[in-house]
């Protein structure tokens, strides 16, 4: 793929996606999922913008897609389950892009968070997962505690989308190691004046 913005085929007709990757070759792939389309979510959202940023400034390759039925991509929103087909198929085009991968990385914020964990705990392709304003409580997540992929939350303590509390509740025994939580004070859900902190503890993750 030609960095920049792109269609992809989908198991539905298209994904619209945007792929940028890095000057010198790499073997980091990461793939970015968006918030709640109901609620106005988009491959621009400024935390996929700035989750994205922080893979490719630690030399990822990275695409974000749009969901089933935003932007230019085909097919309706079908809550969270035709969702993880869609970044099956954005990681099957990234990986035929770059198949000297050896690291894949997925991301997502909010609801993107909630798909990302699911199809990435499963997906034996996947080596460790990104979560930013998880929505614990509001889907079935019972199959984290079976997960033992390396997984970043990042939350902020603020957050009265997605509250904290419902994350540390599940972290005493709900979600299986390794783990990491990375709370970022003042934050509410949508990170405003936290972009910077978000891009660290990312890249601290992706790092370690």
């Amino acid at each position: 793929m030609v960095p920049g913005k792109r269609l992809i085929p989908a198991s539905h007709g298209q994904l619209e996606a945007i792929y940028r990757a890095p000057a010198a070759p790499t073997t980091r792939v990461g793939l970015i999922l968006h918030p709640h389309p109901l609620y106005g979510g988009t491959m621009h959202n400024p935390v996929v913008f700035h989750c994205a940023r922080a893979l490719h400034e630690c030399g990822f390759a990275t695409l974000r897609i749009n969901f089933r039925g935003v932007g230019e991509s085909s097919g309706e929103h079908d809550h969270g389950r035709g969702e993880i087909d869609d970044a099956r198929d954005a990681l099957d085009a990234l990986l035929i892009e770059q198949p000297s991968a050896t690291e894949v990385v997925v991301a997502g914020y909010s609801f993107g968070a909630a798909v990302g964990l699911r199809f990435g705990c499963a997906d034996d392709r996947v080596h460790r997962l990104v979560a930013i304003g998880t929505p614990i409580g509001m889907s079935d997540m019972s199959f984290l505690g079976a997960c033992a992929k390396p997984k970043l939350f990042a939350h902020g303590d603020r957050d009265d989308v997605a509250p904290l509390a419902a994350l540390e509740r599940a972290w005493q025994s709900d979600i299986a190691p390794p783990r990491q939580l990375e709370v970022i004070a003042g934050a509410g859900h949508f990170f405003e004046n936290a972009m910077d902190e978000l891009r660290a503890a990312i890249a601290t993750f992706i790092g370690s």
